[in-house]
């Protein structure tokens, strides 16, 4: 029920307010970080995962966002390959590339719960005899019941400068319900650069 209410406020409200279910659990920013200009920057999306193919079509996608927002987004696994090499080998391939920074996301939690709800009959009309007798029908009502599963994904987001070899921002979010990879990798890029313009990382 829940999530049916929330897919209906969030069809209320598009094109009013983008309707989002990250949020974000701790953020860091490096205290002498200068805005960041990434028009027509190289960025290299990198995504740590065991499984290759989740982790390159999950780089497809972050690469997409970070292109649409301006940057030159670029799939990491198209640089330095699907199995990744060491960082010296990583840092000169990103480098030949003309890479100026990398953002990070990895899973570092994937909960889940399973609410059942048998379902059965209600109603005012069971209470007496002759409240039944008078009112079957009107008041009685008899759920079929429902199965209804909530995930939430803790994703940890870097953001690197290659040209300053440093750490820029850090954050770790929590999505609920996410209409699959793409689905989540939008949500948190979205909540990324929310947060990351509010705190001056990238400049305006």
């Amino acid at each position: 029920m829940k999530r049916i209410l929330r897919t209906v406020i969030c069809a209320v409200l598009v094109g009013l307010s983008a309707c989002s279910s990250t949020t974000f659990e701790s953020t860091w920013k490096s205290p002498d970080a200068q805005p960041v200009n990434p028009q027509n920057k190289s960025v290299a999306a990198l995504v740590i995962s065991s499984d290759k193919k989740r982790r390159r079509d999950a780089e497809i996608y972050l690469a997409h966002e970070l292109t649409v927002r301006g940057a030159r987004g670029v799939a990491a696994y198209t640089l330095i390959g699907i199995d990744l090499p060491n960082v010296d080998v990583a840092r000169e391939r990103f480098k030949e590339a003309g890479v100026d920074g990398v953002v990070i996301m990895r899973l570092v939690a994937h909960d889940s719960q399973t609410i059942v709800d048998p379902g059965g009959f209600s109603g005012s009309a069971y209470t007496t005899f002759g409240s039944y007798y008078q009112s079957y029908g009107m008041s009685l009502t008899y759920s079929t019941g429902s199965v209804q599963t909530d995930e939430w994904l803790t994703i940890e987001t870097l953001i690197y400068s290659l040209n300053q070899d440093k750490l820029l921002w850090a954050g770790t979010s929590r999505t609920t319900n996410p209409e699959g990879l793409q689905g989540l990798i939008t949500e948190v890029a979205n909540a990324v650069s929310r947060q990351v313009a509010k705190q001056g990382v990238v400049a305006r």
